[in-house]
């Protein structure tokens, strides 16, 4: 590991902040998608309850 001196908490900060808002990023990511996968199963439910 790099001797980073003075600014090592300050990169390793950034770092941990960076990991962090990627992986919500991504959880968030997860969950719309669920949540747009079960809005159009329910929607193509009612379509085909209506329309035979």
């Amino acid at each position: 590991m790099p001797n980073l001196g003075k600014y090592e908490i300050t990169v390793l900060s950034a770092y941990g902040a960076g990991i962090v808002l990627i992986l919500a990023l991504i959880a968030w990511t997860l969950w719309r998608g669920a949540r747009v996968r079960r809005q159009l199963r329910e929607a193509e439910e009612r379509r085909t309850r209506t329309h035979g």
